[in-house]
């Protein structure tokens, strides 16, 4: 099993294939899911109440409600049964770029004030950027929490193993040698040399070797491999082909424990920021994409190493999902903000028919995105091989 604050199964290996009961990929899909959603969605609403906003409508999942009630302050809570996301629906915030309607003119001064468009853009912009913040938070949080009861990865950064015929081998690498900085960022832990290399697929890669009381500069290319992992499943990763020493973990108090897990949350952020780059670059297939499907599997595949394995993959995916909506891209939190931006700078709102049009682009790209990743899901899974085979 992966130490908890460790990167998932795309970068790590077990040769011992595991099977998932199909049973448990739906559980642990809601599992992850979920309070994802939950948490995302309370960031909107706690700030929104803090900035003396009523909330009409707080919702898990989409579609009719299958249960639901309504609170003292007159929020209504209900499950949908689509579980694929959720909404906060503020009071005064109609339609997708939040613009007043004629109700909205018409009401009392008082009431209106508790509204969303009643608000500076300063604090719309906070209830907004709140859902993604949170998802951060979220994930600082757990990695906090297992570096106190775990201890923190220290394994150093020094070479025991060298695999023969690895780029390693041939740039002349030894056993012993510290890997003190990869591109010039400092190598902590021998983690760190994983993180730096695996996720970019090959591209030329500086070290700084430490060897005795002499520094080395050396200048390799990864190769790329294409290993499974305990389910069968292929990843590609780059691999300079050095191996750790035994693996050491640290005792941390809980002051260094939260700057560890926030330095470990903005390490995943990057990652994420890099393989996006990737994909937009052409670097990555997009056939490597994932979406609703595909974090079932893996869901399904991490409740099976253990509720710890689960929960370092709620973390990461609450990460994703963070990062995701924080893209300035019309029908995400991003794409909000960035008119509250133009807002803030020009002293008034971007014309209505321009946000109108920047959002149907939005949902769009967002309609046909997941269209791109449910089509990959399935491939995933072997259906249109299937139907090939049933075809020929």
């Amino acid at each position: 099993m992966p130490h908890p604050a460790r990167l998932p199964s795309i970068l790590w290996t077990n040769m011992n294939m595991l099977e998932v009961p199909l049973w448990l990929y739906p559980v642990a899909f809601l599992a992850v899911l979920g309070p994802l959603v939950f948490v995302h969605e309370y960031g909107h609403y706690i700030v929104g109440r803090w900035c003396g906003v009523k909330a009409d409508t707080f919702s898990i999942g989409f579609g009719r409600k299958i249960l639901g009630w309504t609170d003292k302050r007159g929020t209504e809570w209900k499950i949908g049964w689509l579980p694929l996301g959720g909404y906060v629906q503020f009071a005064g915030d109609r339609d997708a770029v939040s613009q007043p309607d004629a109700e909205w003119q018409q009401l009392p001064a008082e009431q209106k004030s508790h509204t969303f468009p009643a608000q500076p853009v300063w604090k719309r912009s906070l209830i907004v950027a709140a859902g993604p913040v949170t998802n951060f938070l979220f994930a600082i949080a757990i990695f906090a929490a297992f570096n106190m009861a775990y201890g923190v990865p220290a394994t150093p950064p020094v070479i025991a193993a060298i695999d023969a015929n690895s780029a390693a081998d041939e740039a002349g690498l030894r056993v012993g040698d510290r890997i003190a900085a990869i591109n010039g960022r400092e190598m902590d832990t021998f983690d760190d040399i994983r993180i730096a290399v695996a996720p970019d697929l090959g591209k030329p890669v500086d070290l700084r070797i430490e060897r005795g009381g002499e520094r080395l500069n050396i200048a390799l290319r990864p190769r790329i491999v294409s290993e499974p992992d305990q389910f069968g499943n292929k990843n590609e990763r780059a691999v300079i082909g050095v191996l750790p020493g035994p693996p050491v973990y640290a005792t941390a108090s809980p002051l260094t424990s939260v700057q560890l897990g926030v330095a470990q949350t903005w390490t995943l952020v990057r990652l994420t920021g890099n393989i996006l780059s990737q994909f937009l670059t052409g670097q990555r297939s997009i056939k490597d994409m994932g979406g609703p499907v595909k974090i079932a599997k893996q869901s399904g595949e991490m409740a099976t190493l253990g509720v710890v394995a689960l929960i370092s993959f709620i973390a990461f995916i609450s990460i994703n999902l963070g990062f995701i909506n924080l893209l300035p891209l019309p029908m995400l939190d991003g794409g909000h903000l960035v008119f509250y931006a133009y807002e803030a700078v020009r002293r008034r709102p971007a014309p209505p028919q321009a946000q109108e049009w920047a959002f149907r682009f939005g949902f769009a790209a967002v309609v046909t995105l997941m269209l791109v990743v449910t089509f990959n899901d399935l491939g995933s899974l072997g259906l249109w091989d299937g139907i090939a085979r049933l075809i020929g």
